[in-house]
Order: structure tokens, then C-alpha cells, then sequence
């Protein structure tokens, strides 16, 4: 497997955008500010049936914040959690193709209305369809632990992934975006089925971190990162939903381990209790330290910048007006 990566439409992006795009903030914590009821196994993919259409009203408010790539709403979305609800796998099919038309309508929509605007100031975003971790499939928090247990080995991640990866494509998103991965065995598992299928757009792959230093499985960066950079068919690698205050020491090592893209997205620094299902209180970065540190992450060589959970179109439009003034 060759490790020249594919040159795309993501470098194109960064290109334009002065050298570090913006990706959106979080999805659920804005689906709930509408009211949206998602405490379930689902979570935000729950929208994808009860209420599409607020998909698409959350996506237009990320644009309009200045957000360069979009990430659809399956994170949680898989195809055993719709039959689990009784879906059939055909209507389960057409709900991971939904989460990326509607992300792709709402940038067609908003670029239609924004190229006719003299003086705007806005990239013509590109869509990512978010792979969540299987930990987030099983919904306890495991993403957060890596902890799989000893029946879970890599065949069974691939099998677990390989469908929704092949209908995601399917459905033409400008990328892949696998997010909270745990541990060097579901990276390996990314890895081999983007080779597998054959995939010809980009990716990224994401870990999460609890401790700043290590993937949450406890093995180290350099042993995840040493599979990806095998990978020709992996764009950029880097952290999401990890704690905004461990994101300068990590960026500074994954541009020593990498020569990927940097790409980080933090959470607000809440405090996900994932057995209880949910946010504990606890020191957390307002809008005005994200824009202040985006500078930094920047700098030290990050060139995909956003928000994850519990950030809001504010903390995109903070990140994104200091990224394109300076």
C-alpha cells in the first residue's frame, strides 16, 4: 500500500480558505436548542426520522456562522440501530443516504444564495459523512474507554463499519470523516476498508483522548498513527471530542507522528458521563477562548478547526472570524 495521499478537493478547500478551513460545531447540542427530544441510542440520527427538515435548519445555521465542511448527522445513525427499531434494512439504507442530501442541499442552497452576494466572505462547503466509532453504536460510553471487549476483534469491526461505508459513499459526499475512534484496532479496521472498497475520496480519522497524551484505549498515538500513515486513501488525521485544553499538546505531537492533515474539533470541555447519559458540569471553554486558541491550534500546524459537542454556530463564527482575518 503506497503512502502518497490522494490530493483532493479537501486540499483545494484549505487552499481557499488562507490555509485552515472550518469544520461545524455540534450537531446535537444545536438539534436540542430547537427542542429537539434525542436522549436515545440514536441520538441526533433520531432527527433523520422524527424531523429532517431541522437537519437541514442546522446546517444552513452553521454555513451562515461560516463553517467550510459540514459533517451530516450519522454519527449515531447505523444500520443494526434502525432494524433495533424496527426499520427495515432497506428503510435503514435510505436514512444514511438522507443525512448526506439533506447536508448536500442545504451548501447547494446557501452557496446559491451567497454567490450572488458581492463581498461575501464564505467557501463553497464541502460535506463530510461522519462514521461514528462502534463505541457510539453501543451507546455506553465505550468510545470514550476503547474498550471493546475480547469477542470484538478486527473482522468484526469491518463487518460492523463495511455496509454504512459503502452506502454513505453511495450517497456522494465530498468526504469521509470517522470520528471518536478509541483504539489502534477500529483505526486499522478504517484503514483496510477504504482499501477494500476502494474508496476514492478523502477521509479523515479522529480519535478522542480522556488524558491528553494517549488514545483512549491507553496505546499510544504513534501506534494509531503509524497504521494511517500507511494509508494513501486518509487525508488528515487528528482529535475530536476531546477537551479543548489538551488540543495544543496534541496537535504538536501529531505534526511530529503525521504527515497528514491536522484536524481537531473539541468538545466545549463538558464532561460527557456516558453510563449515566449526561453533561457534568465542569470547566469549560466559552466562545472567546475558542477563538483565541484557534489561532494557536493553527499555528502549531492544525488546518482543519471546528467545534463538537456542546459548541454552537457562536463558537464557529468566533473560530471562523479570527481564522480569516488573520
Amino acid at each position: 500500500m503506497g503512502i502518497e495521499r490522494i490530493t483532493s478537493s479537501l486540499d483545494d478547500l484549505i487552499e481557499k480558505a488562507g490555509g485552515c478551513a472550518v469544520i461545524d460545531g455540534g450537531f446535537a447540542t444545536q438539534l436540542e436548542k430547537h427542542g429537539a427530544s434525542i436522549n436515545d441510542p440514536l441520538w441526533s440520527a433520531l432527527s433523520l426520522i422524527k424531523d429532517p427538515d431541522l437537519i437541514k435548519r442546522v446546517h444552513l445555521e452553521y454555513l451562515e456562522a461560516g463553517a467550510d465542511i459540514l459533517v451530516t448527522s450519522s454519527y449515531q445513525a447505523t444500520i443494526p440501530g434502525f432494524v433495533s427499531r424496527g426499520l427495515s434494512i432497506e428503510e435503514a439504507e435510505l436514512l444514511l443516504k438522507k443525512s448526506v442530501k439533506l447536508a448536500v442541499e442545504a451548501r447547494n442552497k446557501f452557496w446559491d444564495a451567497t454567490e450572488k452576494i458581492s463581498g461575501y466572505n464564505y467557501n463553497r462547503a464541502l460535506v463530510a459523512a461522519s462514521i461514528g466509532s462502534y463505541g457510539a453504536f453501543l451507546a455506553d460510553g465505550s468510545e470514550y474507554s476503547g474498550f471493546y471487549g475480547p469477542q470484538v476483534n478486527l473482522d468484526k469491526l469491518k463487518d460492523f463499519h463495511r455496509r454504512r461505508l459503502q452506502v454513505l459513499v453511495e450517497a456522494g459526499p465530498d468526504l469521509l470523516a470517522f470520528e471518536t475512534i478509541p483504539n489502534k484496532l477500529e483505526a486499522q479496521a478504517c484503514v483496510e476498508l477504504l482499501e477494500e472498497e476502494n474508496v476514492q475520496i478523502p477521509s479523515w480519522i479522529c480519535f478522542s483522548s480522556v488524558d491528553g497524551e494517549n488514545a483512549p484505549s491507553g496505546e499510544s498515538f504513534k501506534e494509531c498513527l503509524d497504521v494511517i500513515n500507511q494509508s494513501s486513501r486518509v487525508t488528515a488525521a487528528g482529535i475530536n471530542c476531546a477537551p479543548p485544553h489538551f488540543v495544543h499538546t496534541l496537535v504538536q505531537k501529531f505534526k511530529e507522528l503525521t504527515a497528514k492533515i491536522i484536524v481537531v474539533y473539541p468538545n466545549s470541555g463538558d464532561i460527557w458521563d456516558g453510563v449515566a447519559k449526561r453533561w457534568l458540569p465542569s470547566k469549560c471553554f466559552d466562545d472567546d477562548k475558542f477563538e483565541l486558541y484557534a489561532t494557536r491550534w493553527r499555528d502549531l500546524g492544525a488546518q482543519l478547526i471546528g467545534g463538537c459537542c456542546r459548541t454552537t454556530p457562536l463558537t464557529v463564527r468566533a473560530i471562523s472570524k479570527v481564522l480569516k482575518e488573520n
